[in-house]
């Protein structure tokens, strides 16, 4: 049988469904292969997290750390547990890492090409190992995790240092030996601080007199000359740290400059300062001398030494009150240190400061305190008050020392309990504040400390305590201090224990035997003062603490922005910096003193200047030597302050009486005079010339008994002090007014002052004392003694009668004498005529005759005397009978005797208290018409006449 031929559709189709079965046959096989191929690798590789390297440069091989060694869990298995390769997965990195050994996984990493450590010291890469996979071919490999690699680059040194300039120049002048002169500077471009760093200089040439030191700096060994050689020229080498030594030596080219002293010239050394002169230049012709040097800024610094003047510097030395009030402080502070005159005369047993001038400065020695009297400021202070205080303290003795007491209110007796207290301990300022159960009556806020340098440098310092209550402020010298340290206390129990203020120790009046003084202060105190009700604000307290002296730049703005400058707040330092030299010659000879005060602290003020210049290119290229001076502040001219005005007068009673009273200053003039000297020809001419200044206080003291409040006052309206910078205190002792301000409102104030007495009956006469200050008692006025006379009113008729009437008059003399043993007619009418001058206005207003015989006797006793002498014979020609009488008594006898002897003992003094007299007269009478006073002097002479001839001979009565 023949076999079937196909046709080409039957073949293709048979072609097609072969090639689909192997197709699917091929896959079926495949899958399962894979399959477990991928049973074989089951795990990755693994490698170290991160690796350190190092490589020398120029070197390709690195050392790591730890080696590079790669693991695989399917190790023995082959290509699965083999490693075949290392990646580095960083872009530009000189390494590469190959396979050591498959089976062990070592591997080692190798530089691409050599590495410059100049270049990169340090890299850091990722790299990864890959196993071999399932089959030869590498196929169903794994990969580790991906571990850092940080290489660092060891240096070789392959540099010489190299210096930076060509050739050094320096200059010295001769004679003088230097330091440096110079320095040289070589680098290195090592990478390493081994290589790169330069550690020795060489002088290599030899036989110069100069030397080198490993920083490079280039002294002379010895003095040189200019005369011996102008110039040195000389070579130095440089080595680095590996003795590296430099390529290419330098030259130093040294210039020996002939003796030139840089410096301050054309200045002197003692200046005057004269009060007044305002700001006074200290340096007009002054300059710098820098030998040549090329300079490029000079820094001066001037500073002004018055820590031995007053509180540290001269200020105004008013009252603590005074100066507050010129602050804009309210006038309501009380000063517990006044000065001791006056009513404030608690002070008085303290010890001043006589050194310091006018400052009222109390030292305190550890012996001694003062007691502040009732009534100056209340026992309980409110919430808010303010202590102030100047204060200059040193360290205290011993390791243990004790509390030195500023300020102390404490029980007076029975208890000793402190209620409030400032004192010092141990260098710390200690404020104590306890406060009533009826103020308070919880744990509060009871001890502030503050630990300041200022406390024990025994300087002077300005403290300021604002307390508001619970929190308490300190300024010291106008800077904020917090306390470090804050203890609280439960409050003192309410008692009717008085309570006793003291300054410089602490009052112990009770729980010991005897009560004394305790915790005494050490050092030097002024301007204590206490404001009750208020805080004192920083612009005060700034105020306070402003010195009246210190330095000056005249014409300020003529300097534009070429200088630099700077002073401190007390002025008494400053600082000028200026690119060269004639701006800075130009600034120095602007530099001025000034004191402001018009009469200033006389003294020694002494300055220093310290001056540094630095060149182009250095950091000083010469030195300029301090210069050390002082300012003689002369004694200011003393002023002569003069109290004038009607010193004594008399008025009615009913005047005192009245609600006005009596004016006691009506004409008073103040005026103050200093003497000039003027010499022309060798010739001294002396004059005086009014000036015009302050005053800070008026004292109106009593003499004699103080004032009865119950029946007499000085009075002062209010009013008459609006717009003026006084206030006044009042007591039995007398007024006070005070306050800085002029002389003139001082004069306006003190003649509204008024006397009052409501009782005149009692009184025929009061004195007063005035006086005037300016500058706390600096400068004092003399002493203004003022007498007032209160004229009594008298029943003419009576007087009249005693006179016309003559037995009757003898009668009464004859009864009162037996009742009245040795009264003459004087003391018998004593309660009406208090003095001479009084009996002249009696007379003259009541025209009795025998109180006018009193008086004219009193004021004509020269002209009497010489009358008695020429009339002798014309004493007996009045002889009385006296046969019927008992006693017959001459009114007139005693006081004669007393005028007579008298007039024996000094007859001219007589003659000139009478004119005196008769002056007083004339200004009391004033109102009195002249014609009046022609008949009352001829009375006066007729009544002469006629008492010489009413004498008689007594020597036969019996006494």
């Amino acid at each position: 049988m023949q076999p079937r031929i196909r046709s080409a559709q039957e073949s293709c189709f048979i072609l097609v469904t072969v090639w689909i079965f192997n197709v699917l046959a091929t896959k079926g096989h495949g899958d399962g292969v894979n399959h477990r191929f991928k049973r074989v690798n089951k795990h990755k590789p693994w490698i170290e997290t991160s690796y350190h390297g190092v490589i020398t440069e120029n070197n390709n091989i690195v050392f790591l750390d730890p080696p590079l060694v790669a693991l695989d869990k399917d190790a023995p298995v082959r290509y699965a547990g083999e490693i075949c390769a290392f990646k580095i997965h960083s872009q530009d990195v000189p390494f590469e890492a190959v396979v050591l050994n498959k089976t062990s996984g070592e591997g080692l990493l190798q530089a691409k090409s050599p590495i410059d450590c100049e270049l990169q010291k340090e890299y850091t890469f990722i790299i990864q190992a890959y196993d071999c996979g399932a089959r030869p071919g590498g196929t169903y490999w794994k990969k580790s995790h991906k571990a850092v690699v940080h290489i660092q680059v060891n240096d070789v040194n392959e540099y010489s240092p190299v210096f930076k300039e060509t050739v050094y120049k320096g200059s010295i002048t001769e004679g003088k030996l230097y330091d440096n002169i110079l320095q040289v500077e070589a680098v290195d471009e090592d990478c390493s601080p081994q290589y790169s760093q330069i550690c020795d200089y060489e002088i290599v040439t030899p036989d110069v007199p100069f030397a080198i030191d490993r920083n490079g700096n280039v002294r002379n060994t010895e003095k040189l000359s200019y005369d011996e050689q102008h110039q040195y020229k000389f070579m130095v080498t440089a080595y680095d740290c590996g003795q590296k030594e430099a390529s290419e030596d330098v030259l130093i080219h040294i210039e020996i400059k002939p003796v030139c002293k840089p410096g301050w010239q054309g200045w002197n050394k003692r200046v005057e300062y004269k009060s007044g002169s305002g700001s006074k230049v200290l340096f007009s012709s002054i300059h710098l001398e820098t030998c040549g040097e090329p300079v490029s800024s000079v820094q001066t610094t001037m500073e002004l030494q018055t820590s031995h003047i007053g509180k540290g510097c001269d200020r105004d030395t008013y009252s603590e009150k005074s100066l507050q009030k010129l602050c804009g402080a309210s006038s309501d502070s009380i000063d517990l240190l006044p000065a001791p005159y006056g009513l404030s005369n608690w002070t008085s047993t303290l010890l001043m400061d006589s050194e310091r001038d006018s400052d009222l400065i109390f030292k305190f020695d550890g012996k001694h305190a003062a007691k502040i009297p009732d009534g100056v400021i209340s026992k309980n202070l409110t919430d808010q008050y303010t202590i102030t205080t100047w204060m200059r303290h040193g360290p205290s003795s011993g390791m243990r020392a004790e509390k030195e007491t500023i300020l102390c209110n404490s029980d007076k007796t029975e208890m000793n309990r402190h209620h409030y207290a400032l004192y010092v301990h141990n260098c710390r300022l200690v404020f104590l504040l306890r406060r009533d159960f009826d103020q308070v009556d919880m744990f509060r806020p009871a001890e502030f400390h503050w630990k300041l340098e200022q406390i024990c440098d025994k300087e002077w310092h300005y403290y300021v305590v604002n307390v508001e209550f619970p929190v308490v402020t300190l300024y010291v010298d106008g800077v904020v201090y917090d306390p470090y340290l804050v203890t609280d206390d439960w409050p003192i129990h309410l008692s009717h224990i008085d309570m006793q203020l003291t300054v410089g120790a602490c009052w112990q009046g009770g729980e010991i035997l005897k009560p004394q003084f305790a915790q005494f202060f050490h050092g030097s105190l002024a301007g204590l003062s206490i404001r009750p009700g208020k805080i004192e604000s920083r612009k005060v307290i700034s105020c306070l603490q402003t010195c009246k002296e210190g330095l000056d730049i005249n014409s300020l703005e003529s300097l534009g922005k070429e200088i630099k400058f700077h002073f401190n707040p007390a002025q008494s330092n400053l600082v000028m910096e200026g690119d060269d030299i004639d701006t800075i010659n130009r600034a120095m000879q602007l530099v001025a003193y000034i004191n402001s005060r018009q009469f200033p602290t006389p003294g020694i003020r002494r300055y220093s200047i310290s001056t540094q210049v630095q060149c182009f290119g250095e950091d000083t290229c010469i030195s300029v030597s301090d210069i050390d001076g002082y300012i003689v502040v002369l004694q200011p001219v003393e002023p002569k302050i003069t109290i004038s005005g009607l010193d004594h007068f008399s008025r009615p009673a009913s005047e005192f009486e009245s609600s006005r009273g009596v004016v006691l200053f009506p004409g008073l003039r103040i005026v103050s005079t200093v003497r000039k000297g003027e010499h022309e020809d060798g010739k001294a001419h002396r004059g005086s010339e009014e000036m015009v200044h302050n005053l800070d206080y008026c004292d109106i003291l009593i003499t004699g008994d103080e004032l009865n409040t119950e029946q007499e006052c000085l009075e002062l309206e209010p009013v008459e002090l609006h717009g003026k910078h006084l206030e006044f205190t009042n007591s039995t002792a007398g007024m006070s007014v005070y306050g800085v301000d002029t002389m003139a409102n001082y004069e306006h104030v003190l003649r509204k002052l008024r006397y009052r007495h409501w009782d005149t009956a009692s009184i025929f006469d009061r004195k007063f004392h005035l006086s005037c200050s300016e500058l706390n008692g600096r400068y004092t006025s003399n002493e203004f003694n003022l007498e007032v006379n209160v004229l009594h009113t008298i029943n003419p008729m009576d007087h009249f009668n005693h006179v016309v009437v003559q037995p009757q008059f003898l009668q009464s003399i004859h009864h009162s004498l037996p009742d009245l043993p040795g009264h003459n007619l004087n003391t018998a009418h004593n309660s009406a005529i208090p003095s001479a001058a009084t009996i002249v206005i009696v007379v003259c207003i009541s025209f009795l005759v025998f109180i006018i015989v009193l008086g004219v006797f009193r004021i004509r006793t020269a002209f009497q005397h010489s009358n008695r002498e020429n009339e002798s014979g014309k004493e007996n020609e009045m002889d009385w009978d006296d046969s019927a009488l008992t006693i017959t008594v001459n009114p007139m006898e005693n006081y004669e005797d007393l005028g007579h002897s008298e007039q024996e003992s000094d007859d001219e003094e007589e003659e000139e208290e009478e004119e005196g007299e008769e002056d007083d007269i004339t200004s009391a009478d004033s109102e009195e018409s002249e014609g009046d006073e022609e008949a009352e002097h001829g009375e006066d002479q007729q009544n002469i006449t006629r008492r010489e001839q009413l004498e008689w001979d007594d020597s036969t009565l019996p006494y």
